[in-house]
């Protein structure tokens, strides 16, 4: 299940996950993992990704809600 939208958003961007592991001061392999939905980020690394993307938190969040 997909849980954020990080890779999508980094390629929108055109930031590499390595920029971004380095903004955050975590390992290339943690924010693999938070891009490939393995692992997800703390509300507050998640508030940091959103900052230096110059995004809302929102979009790095999938919305589940499906309409009936």
């Amino acid at each position: 299940m997909k849980l954020n939208r990080i890779k999508t958003v980094l390629v929108e961007k055109d930031v590499s996950q390595t920029d971004l592991a380095k903004e955050i001061g975590k390992s290339f392999s943690t924010v693999n993992a938070y891009c490939c939905n393995r692992q997800q980020p703390s509300l507050e690394q998640l508030y940091h990704i959103a900052k230096f993307l110059s995004v809302n938190i929102k979009d790095l969040l999938v919305d589940n809600i499906q309409e009936k």
